[in-house]
């Protein structure tokens, strides 16, 4: 008996532990999940989804914007029809370009041959096209709307604006550009509903309801316009054939503060299917690709001279008439010309390599390394545009001698077109150094906000940048390149060719041609920089980048409402 009763009591303290030990692990261990499970069976969830913030150009104009449109979805097991049928059936649909056919037949046949519920055909179906395919009447196939960037004008402005890819997790992220500069203001938020539902999934009128709504992204109004961008990007690519060059680049933008009127480069890529094109043209080369600028660099150290006051009105170049020796090197014209008692207009003028030298050895190294730095060059512009590089500075004690002089006519110093541009505008603006800009305010509904901007730094005198600007005058009258220039208007301009270093020497035959102006000289409204990499037909600026720039600004002219001077 005894015996008996000790097992029933194993028997029973058993129990009871193995009762805790299944009550803590409910309750505890497996609570909060029992706790969702219990929830979701009275409660239902609900997501709802805003557009990402559209961006304008200066008129109001769309650049990109947010549509609907469509994703093509199939659920293969509850596929009736032949799937050998309906992928050659679909596929005409679902590619613009014939050649294309055979491989998304291939495709969508082994998407459909899946044992998965859900299989993603396509995105980016227009309704058109879902309507056609709704027709057919194929089973197991489905469609979901999803957000879709539109470009209005294709491909234009496709390195300044970026584009809309996926991150880690399939969300939406803004990549390159404004994109990308901009992605957290520009990107949605998701809002939310939560609501007591009936066991069949009704909702209680009188239960819980609490909710978040969603938030639509800004729009960005940019001093972009439309009608110039257009227009560059027309007349680059035309003379990228006309010139058969490697690479081109144009930037418009006005002096005075710093706004980008239109920024385009060539080759692009179609920013609404970016996945087709290399990772190399993402990146947008005016304010990431470096280059020696060659003349153009001119009119920065000869304005450094005149702030500085070691030359004037007066001076005249007593080595200008012939090659001058540094080091073991011999500095020459570019055409071998030389001009005995040169004054400092002539010098610029002639694109004299003999005259800069003269200039740089009256200003010294050091005092020309702190002009350079006071320009801007090797230093970020912080435009508001993602991806923006700088080459990085030499340092101060590693300038020799012959590193001085060839820097006087820009070979030997690396910068960014946008550097390059934005150093050159203390010149027409009467010597400030501003910020680039691309973004002038944010909208949001009624609300709107302008961006704020860095106060202009002084950096030469007044008087230095206008007596380089009555010289860079006089270069567009009586230069090299005077033969394209529109008649009748007031330019101050200068050509630029410089040699491309490779594998550390300079190829003779391989030349970036570039030609930067503005106008009217006297007030201007814009400063345009034009670069081609490589030009086959002429390897020099003043034959192929300045009449590019002339050819723009001839359009451009009554676009801004410049006047000829009589």
């Amino acid at each position: 008996m005894k015996k008996r009763l000790t097992a029933l009591s194993l028997i029973y303290v058993v129990s009871i532990l193995f009762i805790s030990v299944r009550l803590f692990f409910w309750q505890i261990v497996k609570g909060s999940s029992l706790s969702q499970i219990a929830t979701s069976q009275y409660q239902s969830q609900s997501q709802t989804k805003a557009f990402r913030g559209a961006i304008l150009d200066s008129g109001g104009s769309y650049l990109v914007a947010s549509v609907t449109s469509w994703r093509l979805f199939a659920n293969p097991p509850k596929i009736k029809d032949n799937k050998k049928v309906i992928a050659n059936t679909l596929a005409p649909l679902l590619v613009e370009d014939p050649k294309d056919i055979k491989d998304e037949v291939s495709l969508i046949e082994n998407d459909l041959n899946s044992n998965s519920p859900y299989i993603p055909i396509k995105e980016k179906i227009s309704d058109d096209v879902k309507k056609k395919i709704e027709n057919l009447s194929f089973t197991g196939l489905g469609f979901e709307s999803i957000e879709d960037r539109l470009y209005p004008e294709g491909s234009s402005s496709a390195q300044l604006l970026g584009f809309v890819g996926k991150d880690k997790e399939g969300g939406d992220v803004g990549y390159f550009g404004l994109e990308g500069y901009y992605d957290l203001p520009l990107k949605a938020k998701t809002g939310f509903t939560i609501r007591d539902t009936d066991p069949f999934g009704h909702p209680i009128l009188s239960g819980d309801l609490s909710s978040v709504p969603e938030l639509g992204g800004v729009d960005l109004v940019t001093s972009i316009n439309k009608g110039i961008q257009l227009l560059v990007e027309q007349k680059l690519s035309k003379a990228m054939e006309t010139y058969e060059a490697k690479l081109g680049n144009v930037i418009i933008m006005d002096p005075k503060d710093g706004k980008i009127l239109a920024m385009a480069s060539y080759p692009s890529f179609d920013p609404r299917k970016y996945y087709d094109y290399s990772n190399e043209l993402f990146k947008n080369p005016n304010i990431s690709d470096s280059f020696e600028p060659g003349s153009i660099f001119k009119p920065l150290v000869m304005a450094a001279g005149f702030d500085s006051k070691v030359i004037n009105k007066n001076t005249f170049c007593d080595i200008c008439d012939k090659p001058y020796k540094v080091d073991k090197y011999q500095i020459e014209t570019w055409n071998q010309q030389y001009f005995p008692n040169s004054s400092m207009t002539d010098i610029i003028v002639h694109s004299d390599n003999v005259g800069m030298t003269f200039v740089g050895l009256k200003l010294g190294g050091k005092r020309l390394i702190d002009y350079i730095d006071k320009f801007g060059i090797g230093h970020l512009t912080g435009i508001d545009l993602q991806g923006e590089d700088t080459p990085p500075s030499r340092k101060k004690d590693e300038w020799n001698i012959v590193d001085e002089v060839t820097a006087t006519f820009g070979q030997g110093v690396a910068v960014t077109p946008i550097q390059m541009i934005r150093s050159l505008s203390t010149i027409a603006n009467g010597g400030f150094l501003v910020r680039p800009h691309v973004v002038q305010s944010i909208k949001k509904d009624d609300f709107t906000k302008n961006v704020e901007l860095d106060a202009p730094t002084r950096v030469i005198t007044k008087d230095a940048a206008n007596t380089v600007k009555d010289m860079m005058i006089k270069a567009v009258k009586d230069g090299e390149a005077k033969w394209a220039m529109p008649k009748g208007f007031l330019i101050a301009g200068k050509t630029g060719t410089a040699q491309i270093p490779v594998a550390g020497h300079y190829d003779s035959k391989k030349t970036i041609a570039s030609f930067v102006g503005f106008a009217p000289a006297n007030d201007p409204k814009f400063i345009m920089l034009v670069s081609l990499t490589e030009p086959q037909s002429s390897q020099w600026g003043a034959e192929t980048a300045a009449p590019l720039w002339a050819d723009i600004a001839r359009d451009l002219f009554p676009m801004l409402g410049i006047h000829p001077e009589n």
